[in-house]
């Protein structure tokens, strides 16, 4: 294993953690889980009593072609529930973001969004065959009578090519074969699919329109889902840049292939941000700025400036590279919960990957240990793809850091996030190498997703309880 320590030469002044006790943490984090939680089931459950309230059991045990309609009914309201609230989730709400975290919601995004999808196609499947027995026609015909012969059906069927697109690019094996800036640009057109497909149920849902509490409800989550876009992803995203002021202050390489950038600004000690946390950043250069681009803090926020650092694979990162020093910057954040708040234990093993490694250098900057308490394990490919050296440099010399990097391709075996060099190793007793006493340590971790789950799979086999390992991803 290529190491390098530093022999303590003191007690570093953080060697006693400053942070909330833990219980009062666990409840804060469990408040705003149980109220974002509730929302969720109680519209959930809202639409299952406008369903029953208009007739949807007593049709149901009908056995006709009315049972077909009301089953094609629910999967469509159940649908455009799930629907709102896939948005919803993605607006940066404060109770989704403390709530579940930003990991937590990339899952369940994801997991809303496919369900939603399959949830419309049976609506319209059962709603097809359910009039076409009704009114004794070839569903076929039924299905082309409703798109022109019904209001809004016109839109809502470009609305449903538009989700379909997002779905069929949001398939793993389809989005790696994209750029991130191609499959951004497609995924946000799932919001207009949503506004196309909103018309045909104020105009033909009878669900949406017969009672007045179910057209109250329906008109407030689509206001309420509108505004929380508004506010929480252009308002106050807008208005925090323009008090702040970003502008570029210094670009340079970060390794062989990667860049740091510096931003600074006006007051950026009263921006409520912590090490561990990410931006959406807009650099303001020319075409391509409406796109944004999620990076962590490479280095502990200061009160004056704030460091990102990207490996140069794709469009978006490549741009870095020629941002010019004294371009405004447009950022939405501080997002995430990967930060030392999160600490229940004396010690910190920091694994990242690739770019990965960022946040772990600003948490390590920001955080409070004694020399010898934190550890950093960083895996790359080759030594010139190493970033944040200096910075990982200062910490060995000045705070004591125990390094390990991990470098070559990837191991076989049950442990593919060591590097081949290091295959005779198992994870586990690795783990249990650099931390003898693992039992003390917070573990965070940052880098590719499958990576992530190869290392959380022998963290747990080395015994380290979930609460104690940290990780976030900004994949959907």
């Amino acid at each position: 294993m290529t190491a390098t320590t530093t022999v303590p030469l003191g007690v570093d002044p953080l060697s006693s953690p400053i942070r909330r006790p833990r219980t009062a943490r666990r409840r804060g984090r469990l408040g705003w889980t149980l109220a974002a939680t509730a929302l969720i089931w109680l519209s959930s459950l809202a639409v299952v009593a406008l369903w029953v309230a208009g007739g949807g059991i007593q049709a149901l045990l009908g056995r006709d072609a009315e049972t077909l309609n009301t089953l094609g009914r629910l999967c469509g309201l159940v649908s455009a529930n799930l629907l709102l609230y896939q948005v919803l989730l993605m607006a940066r709400v404060p109770v989704f973001e403390r709530g579940f975290g930003r990991d937590r919601i990339t899952r369940i995004h994801r997991l809303v969004g496919f369900w939603s999808f399959a949830l419309f196609s049976a609506h319209i499947v059962l709603q097809t065959l359910g009039y076409a027995e009704s009114a004794a026609v070839n569903p076929i015909v039924q299905l082309w009578e409703f798109v022109w012969d019904y209001p809004g059906m016109l839109l809502a069927t470009a609305g449903t090519g538009l989700l379909l697109l997002v779905v069929a690019t949001s398939i793993r094996k389809a989005r790696k074969r994209l750029r991130y800036e191609s499959w951004h640009l497609l995924h946000l057109y799932g919001y207009l699919g949503v506004g196309l497909a909103v018309p045909h149920m104020l105009w033909t849902g009878a669900d949406f329109t017969a009672h007045p509490l179910a057209t109250v409800y329906w008109w407030a989550l689509w206001g309420a889902t509108a505004a929380a876009v508004l506010v929480f992803r252009v308002g106050l995203p807008l208005l925090r840049s323009l008090r702040h002021g970003l502008r570029v202050s210094t670009v340079h390489r970060d390794g062989d292939r990667g860049v740091a950038v510096t931003m600074t600004g006006r007051g950026l000690h009263r921006m409520p941000v912590r090490a561990g946390q990410f931006f959406v950043w807009r650099f303001l250069d020319g075409p391509g700025w409406t796109r944004g681009h999620p990076f962590s803090l490479a280095a502990a926020p200061n009160g004056t400036s704030l460091t990102i650092a990207a490996r140069l694979v794709g469009d978006g990162t490549s741009r870095l590279a020629s941002v010019r020093p004294g371009t405004r910057v447009l950022i939405e954040g501080p997002y995430g919960e990967m930060t030392a708040d999160e600490r229940t234990g004396r010690k910190l093993l920091l694994i990242g990957a690739g770019a990965g490694v960022a946040p772990l250098v600003a948490l390590a900057e920001g955080s409070a240990w004694s020399p010898g308490e934190a550890t950093l394990l960083v895996r790359d490919h080759a030594e010139g793809d190493a970033l944040r050296r200096e910075a990982i440099g200062r910490l060995e010399r000045d705070r004591g850091l125990r390094y390990a990097a991990l470098v070559g391709p990837r191991a076989p075996g049950a442990s593919p996030w060591l590097s081949a060099g290091h295959a005779a190793w198992s994870g586990v007793d690795l783990l249990r190498y650099v931390a003898p006493d693992l039992d003390q340590y917070d573990v965070y971790l940052c880098g590719p997703g499958a990576w992530m789950d190869a290392v959380r799979a022998d963290l747990r086999r080395a015994g380290v309880p979930s609460d104690r390992v940290h990780a976030e991803s900004f994949t959907v």
